[in-house]
């Protein structure tokens, strides 16, 4: 198993814009191999005193967190899948920053190997 994460602000008023556009994601990502796809809105995300999730992307006010993994197979599937998606032309609107409904520059995201499973 390998696991993508990747955590964002989105402004609350764009939520439904950012919604469809990962539910365009998610079949993408699956169908190029993904094994599961989750976006996940922020419930119970309360700032810290050192850090937090809204501190981690710098949260303005009217924004909400989202935070979002992909699984795959192995880190070598993840790569494959990942060019495929890249390139794939029914995400190319969203390669462009102006278009995206959130701001990409305080998007973080990485590779992350299982430490734990049950």
């Amino acid at each position: 198993m390998y696991v993508d994460g990747f955590v964002l602000p989105v402004p609350e008023d764009r939520l439904a814009e950012y919604r469809k556009m990962a539910r365009r994601s998610a079949k993408v990502w699956r169908e190029h191999g993904a094994l599961e796809y989750w976006e996940c809105v922020a419930d119970d995300v309360k700032p810290g005193k050192t850090t937090s999730f809204p501190q981690s992307v710098k949260l303005k006010p009217g924004e909400t967190v989202i935070f979002a993994w992909v699984i795959y197979q192995s880190k070598r599937d993840r790569d494959r899948v990942l060019k495929a998606v890249m390139s794939d032309p029914r995400l190319a609107d969203l390669m462009d920053p102006k278009k995206l409904p959130f701001d990409g520059k305080r998007m973080f995201w990485g590779g992350f190997k299982p430490l734990v499973t049950l």
